[in-house]
């Protein structure tokens, strides 16, 4: 026998060997421990991607809350510029009936203001003209024509009554 045959032949076959528990450790240790880290990386990248998913659609969501607010914002805007409106218009209505109102009032106490004015105006002017009347006839009229005029004046009645009423008179 050749020992360098067999120093060669036993250089392969502690290099198989050598290839062999390399292959077993790997199988046994190796791959298995870096299939479970795989297995974690992808389990944490699952996990973050529906974290993800998630939060896209709760963003998402929001984003519809926030037009839906933004709509209902505009729709109460609107509803309150119309019931601005509508309450200035019936505020302006209701001072505008007010004061027609109350110069509709002053008219109608100007009027009797005036027929008051009037009255009194009347009253004093006929008293004026009685006054004057009754010194006008103390100076013009004497006892001799005041019995004339009484004369007159109840032949005057005298006649109408009996005309006119066709009653009796007492005297």
């Amino acid at each position: 026998m050749n020992y360098d045959e067999i120093a060669k032949w036993s250089q392969i076959i502690s290099a198989l060997l050598f290839m062999v528990v390399l292959v077993w450790l790997w199988a046994r240790f190796i791959q298995p421990a870096i299939i479970a880290a795989q297995q974690n990386k992808n389990k944490q990248i699952a996990e973050a991607e529906r974290h993800r998913d998630e939060a896209k659609a709760a963003l998402e969501a929001l984003r519809n809350e926030i037009d839906t607010a933004k709509h209902d914002a505009q729709l109460i805007r609107q509803r309150a510029d119309v019931q601005a409106k509508r309450e200035s218009d019936a505020t302006v209505s209701e001072a505008r009936e007010a004061g027609e109102r109350s110069l509709r009032n002053a008219q109608g106490e100007l009027e009797r203001a005036r027929a008051a004015a009037r009255e009194q105006f009347r009253d004093r002017l006929a008293n004026e003209a009685l006054a004057l009347a009754r010194k006008e006839a103390a100076t013009r009229v004497d006892a001799g024509m005041n019995a004339k005029l009484v004369d007159r004046f109840v032949a005057s009645l005298e006649t109408e009554l009996r005309n006119g009423r066709g009653g009796r008179v007492d005297g």
